[in-house]
């Protein structure tokens, strides 16, 4: 009879293993559709801002304004995340904010006047923020009930949808469509992508920030402790109790959060003057043909991506600190070898070089912020979070400005240097690779 009841266990826990399994792989594939769906709209909405300026009449000194609107509100919508999401969930904040962020994006391409689009820009900044936060915190939940690196391929899955995103401008563009039809193309199918992964989240699968302990997943400091990100009732969000039974703030640390937080800046700086600034710098300065000059941001969008699918494997041999420091040697040298490019295709495969390297640093920076989050309430990763705009709002700005007191060539000089600085900051990172070590689990004893 005992033998008969062992074997019977021995299958439910089987099954309850493999059940487990499932809602993790299914938790993963909701989550990285919005991160497909967030990189998506964003970059859908930038590649369609030169017809966006042209159909409005928007001069230059206005469109900087506009542009520089975006990050300074999503800033906002990160600290507002990381005030809902310990009292409602983030995946209650995901789920709802990011089907609005693709209909605020077509919002913009339906604004009828510059009056008009300042609200509906200030509104797609602050859902950006919103989601950019929520989405990272869900990223953090699935990869630690996972027990292994996964920020990188969430990260992936946003740079497929910026692709996807500059494709449908291309598409819509090359059929003659409008700007509202074309970011149109954009909202449907991002509508439709982030309904559908709400629904396969659906009642009979745990949220992902629903955490449980999960068979067969032991970190070195023993059975992997997931939590839900929402506070029991009666127990204040950041709070632990103690052998006695005491309630004392664990509030993430500021210290680590504004190393990792400065590379993350440095990062997007960097991000920002490709963005902004490689198509003009390869066409203006290096005399590229119109059909060539935008092969440098698809380089950079193309490596990051190819980064982003191998780093998770490299974290998870090496941890993090030698991925962040190689990544950040790479990344300053493609950025020296934009500065010093000859000629055109020296500039494109530098930007390749910068998207290669400096493309694992954010995905770690959250996964950090994840492990110095002592109550899982995503605080941590909205204040990683506000570096990104910190970042882009500095770059947009600085390039500008020392290309206009000497040349565009120097100002690329300018994120080379501070490329370096990642290296400097590689063992910040290190903080990771102590709470997500995976130790194989004991052999049970019969």
């Amino acid at each position: 009879m005992s033998g008969s009841g062992g074997t019977a266990g021995t299958a439910g826990g089987a099954r309850d293993a493999d059940d487990a399994g499932a809602r993790e792989r299914r938790a993963r594939l909701v989550v990285s559709a919005f991160y497909l769906v967030q990189g998506m709209c964003f970059a859908g909405l930038l590649a369609q801002v030169p017809t966006l300026q042209h159909d409005l009449g928007i001069s230059d000194g206005t469109l900087t304004l506009i542009l520089l609107l975006v990050p300074v509100v999503a800033g906002v919508g990160s600290v507002l995340a990381g005030a809902l999401a310990p009292r409602v969930g983030s995946d209650r904040l995901l789920h709802v904010c990011g089907p609005l962020v693709a209909l605020a994006v077509l919002g913009a391409g339906l604004a009828p006047t510059v009056g008009v689009l300042y609200p509906v820009v200030a509104a797609v900044g602050l859902l950006l923020g919103l989601v950019d936060a929520s989405m990272n915190m869900q990223g953090v939940e699935v990869e630690q009930r996972y027990g292994r690196s996964l920020l990188n391929s969430f990260h992936g899955a946003w740079s497929v949808g910026g692709i996807l995103g500059s494709l449908a401008a291309v598409l819509a563009h090359s059929l003659g469509w409008s700007l509202a039809a074309g970011l149109g193309l954009v909202a449907a199918v991002g509508v439709t992508v982030d309904l559908v992964a709400t629904a396969a989240s659906g009642r009979g699968a745990p949220r992902p920030t629903e955490r449980e302990a999960v068979p067969g997943l032991v970190t070195a400091a023993g059975p992997l402790r997931i939590v839900n990100d929402v506070p029991e009732p009666g127990r204040p969000a950041g709070r632990e109790q103690d052998d006695a039974g005491a309630s004392r703030p664990q509030r993430p640390p500021w210290g680590p959060l504004l190393l990792v937080g400065l590379a993350v800046t440095i990062v997007y700086v960097a991000d920002s003057a490709t963005s902004n600034w490689s198509t003009k710098y390869i066409q203006d300065a290096l005399g590229a043909a119109a059909n060539v000059a935008p092969l440098g941001l698809a380089a950079y969008l193309g490596c990051q991506l190819l980064g982003r699918l191998a780093a998770d494997r490299q974290v998870n041999r090496f941890g993090p600190v030698v991925p962040v420091a190689v990544g950040g040697i790479v990344g300053a040298a493609g950025l020296a070898a934009v500065t010093l490019a000859p000629g055109p295709w020296v500039a494109v495969v530098g930007f390749g070089l910068t998207g290669l390297g400096l493309s694992v640093v954010v995905p770690l920076a959250f996964s950090v912020a994840g492990r110095l989050d002592p109550e899982g309430t995503g605080v941590a990763v909205a204040r990683v979070n506000l570096f990104n705009y910190v970042g882009f709002v500095v770059g947009a700005g600085l390039i500008g400005a020392v290309a206009e007191l000497t040349s565009l060539r120097l100002a690329f000089a300018v994120p080379a240097l501070l490329a370096l600085g990642v290296i400097a900051l590689a063992p910040a990172f290190r903080v990771a690779a102590r709470d997500a070590s995976v130790a194989a689990p004991a052999p049970e004893t019969r």
